[in-house]
């Protein structure tokens, strides 16, 4: 089993830049699919990015780039020209399929805690 614990998360004003972190510890994250989620009050959570096991990279936008580093066992969400609407808890999330990309939640089967992210000038 892997626990992930993201960081990173705090207020920040429209087109800035911001990176998540997400640590993982119990195993090595190299086998997993890593998926970044959010969740904004009153809406569903949503799939921002996911990063594979053989290194392929999946995001919803291109202000939002997903990278691993195996060797510390982290996976970070850069974001850029971040904007109100990008308001929300982010979550880092593993998929024991490593090569699957899933907006779907239920196929991750490892979650953290989440990190707020606000955005507001």
């Amino acid at each position: 089993q892997v626990q992930v614990v993201e960081s990173g998360g705090g207020l920040v004003q429209p087109g800035d830049t911001l990176t998540l972190s997400c640590a993982a510890s119990g195993r090595s994250l190299s086998n997993y699919a890593m998926g970044w989620f959010r969740q904004a009050p009153g809406k569903e959570r949503e799939l921002i990015a996911v990063g594979t096991s053989d290194g392929g990279t999946y995001s919803v936008e291109s202000r939002f780039t997903v990278s691993r580093d195996n060797a510390k066992n982290t996976v970070n969400l850069e974001m850029y020209n971040l904007k109100p609407e990008d308001t929300a808890v982010y979550y880092c999330a593993a998929n024991v399929l490593g090569t699957q990309v899933s907006a779907d939640p239920q196929s991750y089967a490892y979650w953290g805690q989440g990190t707020q992210v606000s955005v507001s000038s």
